[in-house]
């Protein structure tokens, strides 16, 4: 097996508030390997965008990465690197595309322009050669007549071409990882699905690490090979997408897979998961699913579950004691083959 491209061990990455430490991200680890796609999943607030910021370094204060974390790309600590350093990863090395490209992108550069910058940063590429290369990437993308469209603005591309344009821009310097953090949002089906084809694609041809992140369990289960679930800013469980979609071992894990529709079963009523998630200011003792689980006990609220150092795990006390998994959530939300 071959050594991963990045490896990230105990990421710990907390605002210092007036208001109190905020624990966005609270010992995260995770690897990726070469041609790999590793998708990051759970809800809005549980540190998925935290921690990928955190890769590049892209935290500004009050937020800092704590001194006992690490992150690596292949052999290079990139946290002990200075920001000089950090300047020639980002968007070479390791690019990332954002969840809303409109903010992403710059509204007053050309898109040409925009994919030119860094390839006249890290490759020292001359203006003639840097347009050439932008316009390849569009073609590359799937953006027609890219020698007319370098040299318009982000308000005149359409959504779809807006996300394909910064996926260009990603992967210019032809990147050893890319980070995409809900490319796909607020697309229509049809330009999701040539999104995802397009970066499937494009990691085959670069050999390149993707990290997905995305609400949307269906997505990560079509592309990723290894999923790792997040809550409250720790994962929560890990594994292969074979695994973790056929059988998930954590009841958070378990509750968004029964949260999905799924096509062609009826459903009396939707399930759903209680309450939401808690205040990175004040986690909940024990595990902090524990008061939004069906199945926990007085352990779960006293004690914290460790998360084993296992390409399989799952951080439960259940893993412990599985006869307690009884009862759980409501049969009537369950999907039934008629």
């Amino acid at each position: 097996m071959s050594a991963p491209l990045l490896r990230v061990e105990n990421l710990r990455t907390y605002f210092h508030t007036a208001e109190g430490v905020v624990r966005a991200v609270d010992g995260v680890s995770f690897t990726l390997g070469p041609g790999e796609t590793l998708g990051i999943v759970g809800e809005s607030g549980c540190g998925k965008t935290v921690a990928c910021l955190s890769i590049l370094r892209l935290i500004d204060p009050p937020g800092r990465i704590e001194p006992d974390s690490r992150i690596s790309l292949r052999d290079r600590d990139l946290t002990a690197a200075s920001e000089g350093e950090m300047r020639s990863v980002r968007g070479n090395e390791i690019s990332m595309i954002f969840q809303e490209p409109m903010t992403s992108l710059n509204p007053v550069w050309t898109i040409g322009d925009q994919i030119a910058e860094a390839l006249r940063t890290h490759r020292s590429a001359r203006p003639a050669e840097a347009r050439r290369r932008a316009a390849e990437m569009l073609r590359l993308v799937g953006i027609p007549n890219p020698e007319q469209r370098l040299d318009e603005y982000p308000h005149q591309f359409s959504g779809g071409m807006r996300q394909r344009a910064m996926i260009a821009m990603a992967l210019a310097c032809d990147p050893s990882v890319l980070i995409a953090d809900e490319p796909t949002t607020a697309l229509d089906v049809t330009i999701q699905a040539e999104i995802l084809d397009l970066l499937a694609r494009l990691q085959e041809q670069l050999g390149m690490g993707l990290i997905f992140v995305s609400h949307d369990l269906g997505i990560i289960a079509q592309i990723a090979d290894r999923v790792i679930v997040m809550y409250a800013g720790q994962v929560v469980e890990s594994g292969t997408a074979d695994e973790l979609f056929g059988r998930p071992r954590h009841p958070y894990s378990e509750g968004l897979l029964r949260a999905t529709p799924r096509v062609g079963r009826r459903m009396r009523r939707l399930s759903v998961i209680p309450g939401s998630v808690a205040s990175p200011k004040r986690w909940p003792p024990g595990c902090r699913f524990h008061p939004r689980c069906p199945y926990a006990w007085s352990r779960c609220r006293e004690d914290v579950p460790p998360l084993p150092g296992e390409a399989r795990a799952s951080r439960c006390w259940l893993e412990e004691e599985p006869a307690r998994r009884t009862g759980g959530w409501d049969e009537l939300a369950l999907a039934e083959d008629h």
